[in-house]
């Protein structure tokens, strides 16, 4: 496996983290470039009639937190900014006696929402002007500033976050939410390691969720509970949205009349965004998952020591849970109950570790590649041959050591510096892990491409010699990792 496809390791030379993020940005600086007015973020106009004078214009200004407004002075369109005031306040008349139309700036410059992102920089500096009007049609729909339209060059997923985070209601939130998926293929097709891509588009979904739940959650519930995140999304390894795994710890004694509707809403609301919805309902707007502390304590005891065959899957996925807002404490309580149920549990251990081999390829495939002698058309499933595996089996060896990390990597780390594993096998199964999810990317983003749903499989005709090499050596790494997990845990003796 090549060197460059591998996440850093403490063994790496100081500075790979700072060359990468300007790698980033160069890439984000040369293919952004390219992009339209309308993908940029635009200020949301804001009119004031001609015949306003500047104090009120500058009062309504300071209210909204913005520095320009829109001028409709009869058929007339100007725009009034700071400048604008600068040059009124040295006229002899004062300010409450100057209608905003005679000082403002009519016929200003304005683009399209069609046209090149690079076209209006160049007008900005072309007349030395810091702002353009934004059409769609003849209709304006917005406000483009060269510090907006800079910042969204240098780094695209600045204004992202940026977006989401200024969004006044659930549609402007949605618009930042959808632009994610683009930054993904971008950054891709640059070259952007997948655990940068990873890193990033996980940060983007939670502020995108955190904001979402500050939209449509009252600021008592929010203060009385802790949003989670969990499965993939908890751990930071989900890229192309395939489902999305939350849920609500409630404090105990805390009530709330409203709590099933702003859950139901924010489940709807997250659909709407094009997050899927969990196939196995792990959603808060299920009962289930949306309880007390004490009531998700009982469920975890049942969970580990009950005898629903889901238990132990629900498990796996709440061990991966991350608090996303409100109250972190409640979360860790969970989780420190679950450690207390599993004191003197070994045999249990081996059980819930024993799930790896559940999709256990049995020898067949992978062993002809790179050949495919008649196999061409063969489809694997990636996720249950390759990611799964070291994802579960990781797990399970940081919840015996009682490690708190959730990240896959981050749990490598811990379990290494614990002298749990390897150091080898720790950056074999990083790599692999690596490689693993890339190629699925590489998978999902096709076939998005060609109108399907993205899901995880394979066409194994579809990869070159060496990504069929590298696939080889990434499940040949899996198969050792499973054999030293059922040495560890004992799977023999189940």
């Amino acid at each position: 496996m090549a060197l460059e496809d591998r996440a850093p390791h403490p063994s790496d030379p100081p500075g790979n983290g700072r060359v990468d993020a300007v790698r980033r940005d160069q890439r984000e600086l040369v293919s952004l470039m390219a992009a339209r007015v309308g993908e940029a973020y635009l200020r949301k106009p804001f009119f004031v009639d001609g015949g306003t004078d500047l104090v009120s214009v500058c009062r309504a200004l300071s209210e909204r937190g913005i520095g320009e407004a829109l001028v409709q002075d009869g058929e007339r369109l100007g725009i009034f900014t700071t400048t604008n005031l600068r040059e009124a306040l040295l006229r002899p008349e004062p300010p409450s006696a100057l209608a905003v139309r005679e000082v403002a700036t009519f016929a200003p410059l304005s683009v399209s929402v069609d046209d090149e992102l690079y076209e209006a920089l160049f007008l900005m500096l072309r007349h030395r002007i810091h702002r353009v009007i934004v059409r769609d049609g003849d209709a304006v729909v917005g406000l483009l500033s060269q510090l907006d339209l800079m910042g969204f060059v240098a780094s695209h997923s600045h204004l992202i976050a940026l977006q989401a985070t200024e969004a006044e209601d659930v549609p402007a939130l949605k618009a930042a939410a959808q632009q994610i998926e683009g930054l993904i293929e971008l950054l891709h097709r640059d070259g952007v390691r997948v655990a940068l891509i990873a890193r990033l588009v996980g940060e983007l979904n939670r502020l995108v969720f955190r904001r979402l739940w500050g939209l449509l959650a009252p600021a008592e519930l929010r203060a009385n509970s802790c949003l989670i995140v969990m499965g993939s999304e908890g751990r930071g390894e989900q890229i192309i949205r395939t489902d999305q795994d939350n849920g609500l710890i409630l404090r105990d004694g805390f009530e709330f009349d409203g709590t099933e509707a702003v859950t139901e809403a924010f489940t709807a609301a997250l659909i709407d965004f094009g997050y899927p919805p969990c196939p196995g309902g792990i959603m808060l707007s299920r009962p289930l998952w949306r309880q007390p502390l004490a009531g998700f304590r009982e469920t975890l005891q049942g969970w580990i020591h009950g005898s629903d065959p889901e238990g132990p899957m629900n498990l796996a996925i709440f061990l991966d849970a991350a608090a996303v807002d409100g109250d972190a404490d409640l979360l860790a309580a969970a989780r420190d109950h679950v450690d207390r149920l599993l004191t003197g549990s070994a045999p249990w251990f081996t059980r819930f570790a024993r799930a790896v081999e559940q999709f256990d390829d049995g020898g067949g495939w992978w062993s002809r590649l790179p050949g495919l002698r008649g196999r061409e058309a063969a489809e694997i499933d990636i996720k249950k041959l390759g990611i799964f595996p070291v994802v579960h089996g990781v797990r399970a060896l940081a919840l015996e050591a009682r490690l708190r990390e959730v990240g896959t990597v981050e749990r490598l780390r811990g379990l290494e510096a614990a002298g749990r594993i390897e150091p080898g096998l720790a950056r074999d199964l990083t790599d692999a892990l690596h490689f693993l999810i890339g190629l699925k990317l590489d998978s999902n983003l096709r076939q998005i491409a060609a109108g399907e749903t993205p899901g995880n499989a394979i066409r194994l005709a579809g990869l070159g010699t060496l990504d069929r090499q590298a696939l080889k050596d990434s499940i040949a790494i899996v198969r050792t990792f499973k054999q030293w997990l059922g040495r560890h845990f004992r799977f023999d003796a189940l």
